[in-house]
Order: C-alpha cells, then sequence, then structure tokens
C-alpha cells in the first residue's frame, strides 16, 4: 500500500507494474517517468525495462506475486487504486495474475476498489467470460490455503457465494462485485468508443477518466456511466486545456445526475486552478 496524492483516491495497490504508450494521452505518461526514477533509486519492483518505443526504464510489464494479498491484511476500510502504475488488461498481464487480484478484491468487501484502463475491450471480453470465474475460484481457493483460516468468515463465505461455480454451470456470470468500481480513459473523441466496452463490462460502478482531455468529446455517450474525471495536463509538456470543453462535460453530466471531478486545469502549476469552474469547486464522488 502506497498513500497518494491522487485526490479521487485514498491509496495505490500496485501488484502488477509497467505498461506500455497506446494513445495520445499516454505522451507524457506520469508513471513511465515516475518508474525511471524508482529504477535509478533501485527498488526492486521497477528492474525491468519496457520495449523502448512504447515503454522504457523500469516500466516492463512484471508480476509482483508478494504485493498480491497486500489488502488481505489492511485492517480499516480504505478506497484504493488498483495498479495506478500499470494497467490491469495490458495483454501481457496473464490471466492468473488477474485471477488473483479479482480473489482478493472478493475477499476484501471492506476496502473500495476503483480500476481504470485504456484497454476496455480486453477488460470486457475478460469479465464476461465464464471460464475467467473458474479461474477467480481457484485463485481464492489458493488464497484460502495461504492464509489457513485467517482471514474473517463472514469475507469467505461472501467470496465463494459470488464465485458459485454453479452459475457457470447454467452459464451465467457472478452479479458484479460491489466493492469494485471500473473505469476507462477517454483523452479524445477517437476514444470513446472505449466507453461502449466500459457499458458491457460488469461493474457496480463504470466511471470515466477524461484526463488528459485533449480535445472536445461530442461523440461521448454517458449512458449507464456514474462518474466523470476530467482533468487537464500537467508537466512543462502539458498540453492546454479548454475549459469549454469542461463545462460541456459538466452540462451532461448535471443534466443526467452524473458525479463530476474536476481535478485540475492543469499546466505547469496544475493545482493553481484547483477545481473551480464557473465559481463552483466539482468534486462529487460516487457513494460508498
Amino acid at each position: 500500500m502506497t498513500s497518494t496524492s491522487i485526490e479521487w483516491t485514498e491509496v495505490t495497490w500496485n501488484p502488477v507494474t509497467g505498461c506500455d504508450r497506446i494513445s495520445a494521452g499516454c505522451d507524457n505518461c506520469y508513471a513511465l517517468k515516475m518508474a525511471r526514477r524508482l529504477k535509478a533509486m533501485g527498488a526492486a519492483k521497477y528492474q525491468k525495462d519496457g520495449d523502448p518505443r512504447t515503454s522504457g526504464p523500469g516500466f516492463g510489464i512484471a508480476v509482483h506475486e508478494d504485493a498480491m494479498t497486500e489488502p488481505l491484511r489492511w485492517r480499516s476500510a480504505r478506497l484504493v487504486f488498483v495498479n495506478s502504475m500499470s494497467d490491469i488488461a495490458h495483454a501481457r498481464v496473464p490471466r492468473w495474475a488477474q485471477a488473483l487480484i479479482w480473489a482478493v478484491m472478493a475477499l476484501t468487501p471492506r476496502h473500495q476498489y476503483q480500476i481504470l484502463t485504456k484497454r476496455s475491450k480486453r477488460l470486457a471480453t475478460l469479465l464476461t467470460d465464464p471460464a475467467f470465474y473458474a479461474e477467480i475460484t481457484d485463485a481464492i481457493h489458493k488464497i484460502l490455503d495461504q492464509f489457513d483460516g485467517r482471514l474473517p468468515v463472514e469475507d469467505v463465505d461472501a467470496a465463494m457465494r459470488w464465485a458459485d461455480p454453479r452459475q457457470r454451470l447454467r452459464g451465467e456470470i457472478p452479479a458484479p462485485l460491489p466493492n469494485v468500481w471500473i473505469g476507462t480513459s477517454i483523452e479524445s473523441d477517437d476514444y470513446c468508443w472505449r466507453a461502449d466496452e466500459l457499458r458491457r463490462t460488469p461493474a457496480a460502478i463504470r466511471f470515466l477518466s477524461c484526463e488528459p482531455l485533449l480535445g472536445p468529446l461530442p461523440s461521448l455517450d454517458l449512458a449507464d456511466i456514474d462518474w466523470v474525471i476530467v482533468g487537464g495536463e500537467s508537466g512543462h509538456r502539458f498540453r492546454p486545456l479548454d475549459l469549454d470543453w469542461v463545462r460541456d462535460l459538466r452540462d451532461r453530466c448535471v443534466q443526467r445526475r452524473i458525479c463530476l471531478f474536476f481535478k485540475q486545469v492543469g499546466g505547469i502549476r496544475p493545482k493553481a486552478g484547483g477545481r473551480l469552474l464557473d465559481g463552483r469547486t466539482w468534486d462529487e464522488m460516487p457513494s460508498r
């Protein structure tokens, strides 16, 4: 667990690290820059390099089994951003690792988990595959063997009911885990299709991260979306944010009664503008 300055969450959990840039929103990726620094500092998680064309030093995909079960040891409830230094749906994150992550989330209903991906199509395919839930069930049993009766009985019972194999025999998949939020990043109108993939993904809460917002989103369909995060890009190479793009999203969210979190205007001093838009602070969160 790592405390974070990301305003819309509380802590980060990184059982997987590393990624590859796949669209314009990745051009100035904060995680890629951070991985380079952490490698230079000798951090064990960041010693595998990625492809220099799409990734970088310390940012190759790496699964950290020792970090998988961390949330099981956290006593108090937390709001957890999963894989802030990776993408859970990356093609090189193996299914067994993804199944373990979902098993941990099923066994810790006290925490609320936030999953954010640019690869919403792969995640939707995974979470609508009955065979994946068999893998989650196996992962739950693996964790129970490891912890040998040290987990709360009520949490174990709830996880086992959720992953009941009789559902798969009927060709069904479980209802979404109530403590897991799933989101996708949309930085420009070219990627509004990611919201369509998110809509076919089973999720208790679906959210969009329009950050960095690089243009207006006239094609964005907000149906079945519960939360929208908007923000401008930060750093010396930032691309400017037009507040009219934000106003359009705000007005559409207000019309649909969707929670809006305006993170920042962006720029060299990204927090200078705060979350103020037309005289009001927008920092709404879905109810937990």
